[in-house]
Order: C-alpha cells, then sequence, then structure tokens
C-alpha cells in the first residue's frame, strides 16, 4: 500500500538579501494512511516550512512531495490545518466560524447537513451548546478547540496540526491532548503534528520524527507503541520516560550540544 504522506529527497531554501537561506535538505517523511506522526527538531529548522510544503501553499526547490500517491503542486482541498493561533473571526459565530471552509471550498452537503455536522464536532470536543457564541466569549483552549473542528469540518484525509496547543497553559493542554485522542477515533484521518512538547508527541503520535539542525534533514524516527486509551499516566511509565530521554538526546545533537553515535565527545 502507498504511504498516505510521501516526501522523498526535498530541498528548500528562502531567498533573502544575502542569498539563499537553505531550510530542508534531502528531507525524507513517509506516512502511512491513517497513520499520526509528530515533527520535533530545534527552533528555526523548517518544522513549519514541511506542513506549507504538505499543503501545498509551497512548492520544494527539488523533491517530491506525493499525497495517495499523487505529486502535490498546489493547495489541497483534502488536508485541514490548525494553528497555535486560532484565527478566529469575531464577527461570526462559532458555529459560522466552523462551517467558514465550506463556503470557500464547493460541497455537496445541504445547509443542514454542514450544520448538522458541525454541531456533531462541537459535541466530541465538549463545545455543544456554544454554537452561538463569538470567540471573545470563549477561553484560549475553547477557541482552540473551535478551530480543530474548522479544520475538520470537510473531513479532510490528512490534518496538519502546526504547534496547535503551544500557547495554552499546562493543564488545558493536557486536556486537550485526551480531546485530540478521542477526535482521532471518532474522525479517521492522516496526522501530522509539529510541536516543540517531546511529552505531545509520544502521548499523540504513534511515530515521532526528529529533524536535524538547519538546513533539516531526517534524523531520527521513533516508534510509538500502542498504548491502548488516551490516559496521562502513560506518560510517568519507565517505558515512556525511556523514550523521553531518547527523544531528547537527539534534539541535543541536532543542537549540536551532544555527538552524534560514533562521534568523540
Amino acid at each position: 500500500m502507498y504511504p498516505m504522506i510521501k516526501i522523498e529527497g526535498v530541498r528548500h531554501a528562502y531567498k533573502t538579501k544575502s542569498g539563499p537561506l537553505p531550510v530542508l535538505d534531502g528531507l525524507e517523511l513517509s506516512v502511512d494512511e491513517g497513520g499520526f506522526v509528530a515533527v520535533v527538531g530545534p527552533s528555526g529548522c523548517g518544522k513549519s516550512t514541511l506542513t506549507r510544503l504538505i499543503s501545498g501553499l509551497m512548492k520544494p526547490d527539488e523533491g517530491m512531495v506525493m499525497l495517495h500517491s499523487e505529486r502535490v503542486t498546489g493547495p489541497r482541498s483534502t488536508v485541514g490545518m490548525a494553528f497555535q493561533n486560532p484565527v478566529l473571526l469575531e464577527w461570526r459565530t462559532i458555529l459560522d466560524n466552523i462551517l467558514l471552509p465550506l463556503e470557500i471550498v464547493p460541497t455537496k452537503l445541504s445547509k443542514k447537513e454542514q450544520q448538522d455536522r458541525a454541531r456533531y464536532l462541537l459535541s466530541i470536543v465538549g463545545l455543544e451548546g456554544f454554537e452561538e457564541k463569538r470567540p471573545s466569549e470563549l477561553s484560549g483552549g475553547m477557541r482552540q478547540r473551535a478551530s480543530l473542528c474548522r479544520a475538520l469540518i470537510h473531513q479532510p484525509e490528512v490534518l496538519i496540526l502546526d504547534e496547535p496547543f503551544g500557547a495554552l497553559d499546562a493543564f488545558t493542554r493536557e486536556d486537550l491532548w485526551q480531546t485530540m485522542y478521542k477526535v482521532k477515533e471518532k474522525e479517521p484521518f492522516t496526522g501530522v503534528l509539529i510541536t516543540h512538547d517531546l511529552r505531545e508527541a509520544i502521548f499523540l503520535a504513534d511515530q515521532v520524527v526528529v529533524l536535524s539542525g538547519r538546513p533539516a534533514r531526517t534524523q531520527y524516527v521513533l516508534d510509538v507503541p500502542d498504548r491502548g486509551p488516551a490516559d496521562l499516566e502513560h506518560l510517568y511509565t519507565p517505558e515512556a520516560a525511556e523514550m523521553l530521554a531518547i527523544l531528547r538526546h537527539q534534539i541535543e545533537i541536532a543542537q549540536g550540544r551532544a555527538p552524534a553515535e560514533g562521534e568523540a565527545a
């Protein structure tokens, strides 16, 4: 079976006044259909650039980005995105904010079917009853839940999460991890999570990819064993501690603070 996402030999550089700034250097990534991968690495290594390439908002200088065996050459309606900033429109209700993508991308759903789906998603994330509220009436965590519903409204094959919980307090962030786990069970998709939180990575993902320092390449891939139902207690097991230690060491290598395996200290 061909992977849902396949990235081969991707290189990309930004144009600056002082010349090209290489960001990605021969990046490789493969995500099976229904898989959930977390991408971690040093700040500025190109993680967000990767999301733009997968979504088709940017084209690589070299290499290929494939979705379902088709080369990505432009924006794809089958890709949903949620960001650290929910970017909800203050003059629209929460329900209308969630329905916004269906006003932009044509759909065969009737108006009632669109609203029923939006209400269904709101019920999954715990926002049932807040349909007619405005964004200013919701907390940060609630706005992020609404943003997640908006990203899922058109039933995307691929959901990209670019540090969606990074600006939230620790308690709210952990609560949303469990919500995300519940959403994944009820709304099947292939997920790509960009995060700086290693605990978040091993809780949500079934595979964690560590990128090297800029220009980034795939430095290390960690497979996360199936843990069963979502439970934060999983993060306090010896197995979790071992995975976190491995990932922290890999990040230190990427930052140049620790020698790579086989190198002299």
